[in-house]
């Protein structure tokens, strides 16, 4: 029974690294779309979309023969129920990557203010976040997937901070409305992908930590480990 059980962690855990590679492309393309005003790139984002699905569907259906054939205890059953989320987290980074490129589709090319907002150091940030979530998943390390919680308030920061900047811009000429609107969405989505990367670092620390560290816990918990370190 353990070693079929075994063999089923096996296949799961190499499904979802495939799944974050393609994942990990998507977002990179859709960067890159935005970036080089790549329309083409921006179409291959949304093409890849359907084999993120598919393997979605893999990974929900090998977690549910793991659990109608065997019994996981302890790190086994973390680790299928944390695939289980972070799967679905993978699944909706793939559909921001796809939201990205539409807006870039949307406005063709980057309007001349684009630079006066906090987007390309978002694309900066997001793009290790994501890198460092899917290491830290490979090599279970614990570590680095609280490097990756603590920076999404840099995210949400540069987030509301663009809000603040386009909003300013589309009041002072009404024909920056539209690309300013496509800014507008393509930084509440990185808001949003960073959302979901941490949603996968905290799985992670649960599999290795066996701690629960959703819903902003993790400020309380990571300040007192580091008090605590300062102490001994």
């Amino acid at each position: 029974m353990q070693r079929l059980l075994d063999e089923h962690l096996d296949k799961l855990k190499t499904r979802i690294i495939k799944m974050c590679s393609l994942v990990d492309e998507q977002v990179s393309f859709a960067i890159r779309s935005v970036e080089e005003e790549n329309l083409e790139l921006a179409g291959t984002v949304i093409d890849l979309d359907k084999k993120v699905n598919k393997f979605d569907v893999k990974i929900d259906k090998i977690c549910q023969k793991i659990f109608a054939l065997s019994q996981p205890v302890a790190m086994d059953l973390r680790y299928i129920m944390s695939s289980l989320t972070i799967n679905s987290n993978l699944e909706r980074i793939g559909d921001i990557a796809v939201n990205i490129s539409e807006n870039i589709l949307l406005i063709q090319k980057k309007p001349a203010f684009y630079n006066q907002t906090k987007i390309a150091e978002m694309f900066t940030i997001v793009q290790q976040m994501l890198k460092n979530a899917i290491d830290s998943f490979i090599g279970e390390n614990a570590e680095l997937a609280k490097k990756v919680i603590l920076s999404d308030d840099m995210i949400d920061n540069m987030n509301a901070e663009n809000h603040v900047i386009l909003k300013e811009i589309m009041k002072y000429n009404s024909e920056n409305i539209e690309p300013a609107v496509a800014l507008l969405v393509i930084s509440r989505e990185l808001e949003r992908l960073a959302d979901h990367t941490t949603n996968i670092a905290e799985d992670v620390f649960f599999i290795v930590e066996a701690q629960m560290i959703k819903h902003k816990y993790e400020k309380y918990l990571f300040t007192q480990d580091d008090e605590e370190e300062e102490e001994s």
